[in-house]
């Protein structure tokens, strides 16, 4: 235990010290101070800015082409691979010294793993209970059949071979959450609190996914108002997820969660609302959309318990009680 912390056991009297670290200068609550709210904001934003830069270090014809994406696998698993150097830079210029390891605030722990790997992708699946009835009726599989796929090797294989898969199951889910969750809530915690962090990181996020307009209106896919009209939505749409996966990764303290959650909802991509009201068996669609989203509200908090995975890093990091019931 640091002295600071002594320092602090000291001065709170006989009462243990709840948080695992200390800042140099003792804890302070209330508002942060103002060089600490920019060193995250400039930290978080270089993040941002570093990811969408190295998707366009090479020349690219289209996005999609096999050899586009190997180019772009490599500079942003540099990018990712380098992140952690930000926070470690954050931590330096601000004095924050958690009493835990780098790799544990970034949520590569295994305390609490398997709850931490199973419940997040069952909360996120009940909420896509409509979609995957819906997917379940159009596909011309039974359930038998779908299963005999998926614990076939070659299926496994011919995936791990395509390039748009691998982009969009593994490498994506796994780089952007590094990034934009692990990396970035706990610089952002110590300024904004938890719960204002939850929403605040996924502004980063959001409008990182800008950069596809770039690429649309370079290869005229469409009129230039579609494509902004797009990409508002877009950054909605990835707002909104970027806050969920945030709430995931601070209740659970894990990187694994959020990770299968974004991978989960690229492979069911948003729900087809308007094919719903128009399916065959509408009603019974209908019924499971409405039926999905009650349930996922009801467990949202009893599936995110942190008592299922143990002492959770970032919730140490805020300085203010405002958040704290992020984390209880």
């Amino acid at each position: 235990m640091s002295a600071a912390a002594d320092a602090a056991r000291a001065a709170g009297g006989a009462g243990p010290v709840n948080s695992s670290w200390v800042p140099a200068a003792g804890p302070a609550p209330g508002p942060a101070p103002p060089r600490l709210c920019w060193a995250a904001l400039l930290a978080c934003l270089s993040l941002a800015c570093a990811y969408v830069g190295s998707l366009y270090v090479f020349v690219s014809i289209c996005r999609d082409h096999p050899a586009v994406i190997k180019r772009r696998f490599t500079s942003v698993l540099i990018v990712a691979g380098l992140s952690p150097l930000f926070v470690w830079l954050w931590k330096e210029l601000t004095g924050i010294k958690p009493g835990i390891s780098l790799l544990v605030l970034l949520g590569f722990r295994l305390e609490g793993i398997v709850p931490a790997t199973l419940l997040p992708l069952l909360l996120t699946m009940v909420l896509f209970l409509g979609p995957l009835i819906q997917l379940s009726m159009d596909c011309p599989w039974d359930w038998v059949d779908g299963l005999k796929v998926m614990f076939d090797p070659r299926f496994w294989v011919l995936c791990l071979s395509d390039m748009r898969w691998l982009r969009n199951q593994v490498i994506a889910p796994l780089t952007e959450e590094l990034v934009f969750r692990a990396c970035m809530l706990p610089m952002l915690i110590p300024c904004t609190g938890l719960g204002r962090a939850i929403f605040t990181c996924p502004l980063f996020f959001g409008v990182a996914h800008f950069h596809h307009v770039i690429e649309q209106l370079r290869f005229r896919q469409s009129s230039v108002g579609s494509i902004f009209l797009s990409a508002a939505f877009q950054f909605s749409y990835t707002a909104v997820f970027g806050a969920y996966t945030a709430f995931i990764f601070i209740r659970t303290g894990h990187l694994i969660g959020p990770v299968l959650c974004h991978s989960f909802c690229n492979y069911i991509g948003f729900p087809a609302i308007c094919a719903a009201l128009e399916h065959p068996q509408r009603l019974t669609v209908v019924i499971s959309y409405v039926l999905g989203m009650v349930l996922f509200l009801l467990l949202l908090h009893p599936m995110t318990d942190p008592a299922f995975f143990g002492d959770i890093p970032v919730c140490s990091l805020s300085a203010t009680s405002s958040g704290f019931s992020v984390c209880s």
